[in-house]
């Protein structure tokens, strides 16, 4: 058995000490196992877990749950420690680095009164850091591991940044009704694999008119599909009440109860 000393209270040292004797060979044998790409997807687990401690404004779930993202980044941290690359202290190092040649305006002696100016900056001195001479860099820069809908807002931002945008809504409204039109050419035609590319384009110029109304894509759908839930929830609950079965219903009854719904919940 291996000796940890309790403590009233705990530090992040504590964590990264803990890690270290999990993945010794007196610690846990799944620990000792694991590897970057084997607890990648944990990772982005226990990141949308915060998120939703966030939204839920819950100290202590959130607490708990950014503790989770903590040992994440202690864990993988503790992987490059062992084979002898980096540690927690590298990666602290770095970033104290970054966010001070970042921040020019606090650190040095750039002016940035607003936070636009300050965002201006920050855009100008990463593409300076990351080697990034053409605006198409900047968007191939754009993480891939990004959910769809927020990756394709980035990457729309990016390019609105040199003059590839509209100047209202009114274009991307325009772009997303001829994208619907040649959409259902392509379901007509038969081909799915042209319907799927066609469909991939009605969900980018979705996205493009979101962000002319300040929506984020994600949350907006999230939100629909919430409500869609608690609609779905309350038709199935009124037509057990009246004593019928949705597996033995045609769609136009479904949608009489389902817009039935829609006005109670």
């Amino acid at each position: 058995m291996v000796n940890f000393e309790s403590s009233e209270k705990y530090g992040l040292y504590d964590l990264v000490r803990l890690v270290k004797i999990l993945r010794s060979p007196e610690g846990c044998p799944w620990d000792r196992e694991q590897t970057h790409q084997s607890i990648r997807r944990n990772f982005i687990e226990e990141t949308y877990e915060a998120v939703e401690a966030i939204d839920e404004d819950d100290p202590v779930h959130m607490c708990e749950e950014l503790g989770d993202v903590l040992t994440q980044i202690v864990f993988h941290s503790g992987i490059e420690e062992d084979a002898g690359r980096f540690d927690i202290d590298d990666v602290a190092d770095a970033v104290v680095r970054k966010y001070l040649y970042r921040h020019p305006h606090v650190f040095g002696d750039t002016v940035a009164d607003t936070s636009d100016e300050v965002l201006v900056n920050w855009d100008e001195l990463k593409r300076v850091e990351k080697g990034q001479e053409t605006a198409g860099a900047s968007l191939t820069a754009v993480a891939k591991s990004l959910p769809a809908l927020w990756r394709a807002e980035k990457v729309q931002k990016k390019a609105a940044k040199v003059g590839f945008d509209w100047s209202d809504v009114s274009g991307a409204l325009d772009k997303l009704r001829e994208e619907v039109a040649e959409l259902e050419e392509a379901i007509s035609s038969g081909d799915s694999d042209h319907a799927a590319r066609e469909l991939g384009d009605v969900l980018f110029t979705a996205v493009n008119v979101g962000r002319f109304i300040n929506a984020d894509p994600e949350e907006v759908l999230g939100g629909t599909t919430e409500t869609f839930i608690r609609r779905f929830s309350k038709m199935e609950q009124l037509i057990t009440e009246s004593g019928k079965s949705m597996e033995n219903m045609k769609l136009s009854e479904l949608d009489e109860f389902y817009n039935e719904a829609k006005y109670l919940v």
